[in-house]
């Protein structure tokens, strides 16, 4: 299948990640969200990278204002009858991209492709909720976007072979390298980090060490670039929590259960780095 138009239903984080690398891959690119300032944020966020870039000599001024030229801003999923292909990356809440899905499908051309950037929900129960299953499938980029070269390509139980080739396409041409899942709560990535994050949280819960060591335990004597609670500050608690639920409600397994801290942080409204507290304060 050929993709000229390629939108992203979302314009966070890594909504506004994916439409970035999107279009310096020189697919036209149509950015949605359900306010204009949700928008402009991310429009913004893909500007300031890519000045960043220009600065770094890793590209020209030329280069920066052709990608900027070929992402287009929505605040309508009308818009999305145009796409070719959509990714869906909105909140990690199942009624939520349950709804957008089933309103993309009634939009979008009969041979677009849906995919969803979800963190662990079943692709084939988001598939369900509409009448083309065959051109529904996961396409789990990492954060950051345009750092990560990892994207997970999850095949629900009706995609086609065609979705799976056209998406795992995309991928290589994004200049990442694709993961095949099949489709369980968590898929790859999110089963094994996840819960790793989850018992990070217990060790702190029980006093086992403070924030400071369990980090730096993880970092130092595990090699990983950062400890994983100052990592559930980056992702944001409430995504950890909404994962770790899935988990727990998937496999009906208590290795899955959420800590009671983290669930306390997020009733709280400290979620991380994107409200300024979490497991650690951020000015």
């Amino acid at each position: 299948m050929d993709v000229k138009t390629f939108a992203v239903i979302g314009s966070g984080q890594m909504g506004n990640g994916i439409a970035q690398v999107a279009a310096t891959s020189g697919l036209q690119v149509i950015m949605n969200d359900i306010q204009q300032d949700f928008v402009n944020k991310g429009l913004q966020n893909i500007t300031n990278i890519l000045s960043r870039n220009v600065d770094k000599g890793k590209m020209t001024s030329d280069e920066k204002d052709a990608v900027l030229g070929r992402i287009a801003t929505s605040v309508s999923l009308e818009d999305m009858a145009e796409a070719d292909f959509v990714v869906e990356a909105a909140t990690e809440n199942e009624s939520i991209k349950f709804k957008i899905f089933r309103d993309l499908d009634s939009i979008c051309k009969p041979g677009t492709i849906l995919s969803s950037n979800t963190s662990s929900i079943p692709i084939g129960r988001i598939a369900a909720q509409t009448k083309r299953p065959d051109k529904v499938i996961g396409m789990h980029f990492m954060n950051p976007v345009p750092v990560m070269k990892l994207v997970e390509v999850i095949r629900g139980l009706a995609t086609s072979d065609e979705t799976f080739r056209t998406t795992w396409d995309l991928s290589l041409r994004f200049g990442k390298t694709p993961a095949e899942s099949s489709d369980f709560p968590g898929f790859i990535a999110n089963r094994i980090l996840m819960p790793m994050i989850n018992e990070a949280v217990y060790c702190l819960y029980h006093g086992v060490g403070t924030r400071e060591d369990i980090d730096t335990v993880m970092r130092l004597g595990m090699n990983h670039p950062m400890g994983p609670l100052a990592l559930a500050d980056l992702i944001g608690l409430d995504t950890c929590l909404a994962i770790m639920e899935t988990l727990y409600n998937g496999f009906c397994d208590s290795k899955y259960r959420p800590c009671p801290l983290l669930r306390k942080y997020v009733e709280a409204g400290w979620l991380g780095r994107k409200t300024w507290r979490g497991f650690y304060e951020y000015q």
